[in-house]
């Protein structure tokens, strides 16, 4: 018997698309073949309950600031589950990397950079990597109330080939718009969709840093972006998605 052919991805333009088997890693093979690879490849895993990609990036400024090419990326794939949600489903990010749909968790994002890679100079590649569950664990509903996937919350047909294809669309306009608008829209975009925190006003530092500020007080509160990507908050390193 013939195996069923996979699903074909229509990438745009500079995408260049590495498929992998559903036992791939898509973030660590991106990572692997970043320097030969070079920018604009797309590393995709083949799997029925996620969406699972990683793209290769060659920032032109230090990576001190080139790290916030992860806002991007985290609104580009925010935009991507949007263009497909139900009209009314709230799509928010917990910082810095964690995606949720109507308050269930369904995946993220994570940023690799060469272990070597100083501070002050640009980086030979950055990676960019995603996750988004888009098939339930189980049938029997309230077992996981913090968690959900795209299945779940009425996405329809819309799977992991089309949330990678509507991903890379949205990452190509988002790095356009910093490109022509500077980092500012970026950062707008992503600080609108952060989850909400009562009297609480949120800036991006020029080294991606959170900046929370109490309203109505001078305190100014920062959080380490670095520091906060070391451990993904949404990946479970057992299971190899996102938690539950």
């Amino acid at each position: 018997m013939r195996s069923q052919a996979p699903e074909p991805i229509n990438l745009p333009p500079p995408f260049t698309l590495v498929r992998l088997r559903e036992s791939g890693d898509a973030f660590g093979h991106a990572i692997s073949i970043a320097e030969e690879s070079g920018a604009g490849t797309l590393a995709y895993v083949g799997r029925f309950d996620l969406a699972e990609f990683a793209v290769v990036l060659e920032p032109n400024e230090p990576l001190r600031t080139a790290r916030r090419a992860f806002y991007a990326g985290l609104v580009a794939l925010s935009d991507a589950l949007r263009a497909h949600a139900p009209p009314n489903k709230e799509i928010t990010i917990d910082w810095p990397d964690a995606i949720r749909v109507d308050g269930g968790l369904v995946g993220g994002g994570r940023l690799a950079w060469p272990p070597s890679a100083k501070e002050n100079e640009p980086p030979r590649w950055l990676v960019f990597g995603a996750m988004i569950r888009t098939v339930a664990a189980t049938e029997e509903p309230g077992l996981y109330p913090f968690a959900s996937a795209l299945d779940q919350e009425g996405f329809g047909d819309a799977g992991a080939v089309q949330v990678a294809e509507s991903f890379a669309r949205h990452l190509m306009l988002t790095l356009d718009a910093w490109q022509v608008d500077g980092f500012d829209h970026v950062a707008r975009d992503y600080l609108g969709r952060l989850s909400r925190e009562q009297h609480v006003s949120h800036g991006i530092a020029t080294n991606g840093d959170l900046l929370l500020r109490r309203i109505g007080t001078d305190r100014l509160e920062r959080r380490d972006l670095k520091q906060a990507m070391v451990l993904p908050s949404w990946l479970d390193p057992v299971q190899g998605g996102p938690r539950f």
